[in-house]
């Protein structure tokens, strides 16, 4: 993005709520295998942003073998029919170009970087995979990835202080089944089970043209980019049709608390509710609920805990928001000689002053302005994991319209403190959350108290 750009949207936000207004231009169009193909001029520097979604995550594992959707992405990059091992990242990189990729529980996305006259190379790397991955794939590529996925596991969770906690959360607070009822990076058991068979019939099942969207973006020609999508995606035969998810809306009846010890040095408080799904009413609401509680070093929580009390070495507060539930997580980790019990009950008096008392017009306006610059931090690119390429691609999964920038931005100018009062109070029960300390192996006394039942 252009320096003019920039000054000129800064501008545009700083007239007012009302008028703060912004379109990113698109085209759209869909192949007859069903790819749907979304194209964004942006000429400011000659890089073009490929951005490829598969409209598959972990949720559509089926219990016993999760962990698949991960293990896919890292088999994506072990060569397909035309593209021998190891080359994808070569050419890429002699091209000027990188790439990667990321699973979560709604969606599979793999995006590439690479100069204009790059972008033939860039197409014909993840048609090939998309036509052709089966035909390169075998038993011996996926019991080494398997091992990949099975050693990152316990690299990032079950060797990493604290690296248990979100596994754990998706197992309380959401029903066995549900599609957020396990970790994207699946569990060591179904990891081991999985079979060749497995990953080719998951591949089969989610990865055809139809049941994914392509968006590029950048310093392209659209007609010129038509007729190559069209040159090297057209002969990707459609796979079968995937129904929508209709999982049950989550709730817990009542509230729910756990002890975990762990190799830690400083006890560790999780605090989690269910919120409403993303883009729901309430879900805008309950990100400026998180950014008033602990949004920055002014924020209440931050001021209370960490300076003022110096109870706390950090904490946050945030809606992870997702299409079929989202949630809600307060995490606070104590200083030494603090207990979690400490913690807990300073957290409880802000959350309960919330409930009773909005904002001032302040602190809404430094949470709203947060957002605001998010959005012009992302609009300074193309590409990447927060680009505009990659925000069209979510955007048009989400609701069918790549160009939903104004419309998600617009969520947030329209609230008022009364709404974040409103949503705190509908949503951060006492009686309807998930609370998890994790101590340090043998000092259960440093945990948040027990639940009622339990004492």
């Amino acid at each position: 993005m252009t320096r003019f750009v920039v000054l000129s949207l800064l501008a545009l936000f700083a007239v007012g709520s009302a008028r703060a207004e912004f379109s990113i231009p698109y085209e759209m169009f869909r192949l007859e295998n069903g790819l749907t193909v979304i194209l964004h001029e942006d000429h400011s520097v000659p890089m073009i942003a490929v951005n490829l979604s598969y409209h598959v995550g972990s949720g559509r594992e089926k219990p016993g073998r999760t962990g698949l959707a991960h293990l896919f992405e890292h088999l994506m990059y072990e060569g397909s029919a035309h593209v021998p091992e190891g080359k994808y990242d070569e050419w890429l990189e002699a091209a000027g170009g990188e790439n990667n990729g990321s699973t979560g529980s709604d969606d599979t996305n793999y995006w590439i970087n690479v100069p204009s006259n790059a972008l033939d190379l860039a197409l014909f790397l993840e048609s090939d995979r998309m036509g052709y991955l089966v035909e390169s794939m075998s038993p011996a590529r996926v019991d080494g990835q398997r091992d990949v996925v099975k050693n990152e596991r316990r690299q990032s969770n079950e060797n990493r202080p604290y690296g248990m906690a979100w596994i754990v959360m998706a197992e309380q607070l959401f029903p066995p089944g549900h599609p957020y009822s396990w970790d994207t990076i699946g569990s060591m058991e179904d990891l081991s089970a999985a079979a060749y068979e497995d990953v080719v019939e998951f591949f089969e099942s989610y990865y055809g043209p139809n049941n994914a969207s392509l968006c590029i973006a950048g310093d392209i020609d659209p007609v010129a980019v038509r007729a190559s999508v069209e040159r090297w995606f057209s002969d990707v035969p459609a796979g079968p049709r995937v129904a929508p998810l209709s999982p049950p809306v989550p709730f817990l009846e009542k509230e729910k608390r756990l002890v975990m010890e762990d190799e830690v040095q400083l006890p560790r408080i999780y605090m989690n509710w269910h919120t409403p799904r993303k883009f729901a009413p309430g879900d805008a609401e309950m990100d400026l609920v998180g950014s008033v509680l602990a949004g920055g070093r002014n924020s209440r929580l931050h001021k209370r805990l960490v300076y003022e009390m110096q109870i706390a070495q950090d904490i946050s507060a945030f809606q992870y928001a997702q299409m079929y539930g989202s949630s809600f997580h307060v995490i606070a980790t104590a200083r030494a000689g603090h207990t979690l019990a400490e913690i807990e009950a300073a957290i409880q008096e802000e959350i309960d002053r919330l409930r009773r008392e909005p904002p001032s017009r302040r602190e809404l306006e430094r949470a709203v302005n947060q957002y605001q610059a998010w959005y012009l931090a992302a609009l300074e690119s193309v590409g990447g994991f927060g680009g505009k390429a990659a925000l069209m691609n979510g955007y048009y999964a989400a609701t069918g319209n790549p160009d939903y920038f104004q419309e998600d931005l617009s969520r947030y100018l329209a609230i008022g403190p009364d709404d974040v009062r409103t949503a705190a109070a509908a949503y951060l029960r006492d009686d309807a959350r998930f609370i998890m300390s994790i101590v340090p192996e043998g000092q259960r006394e440093l945990a948040a108290p027990a639940a009622e039942e339990e004492k």
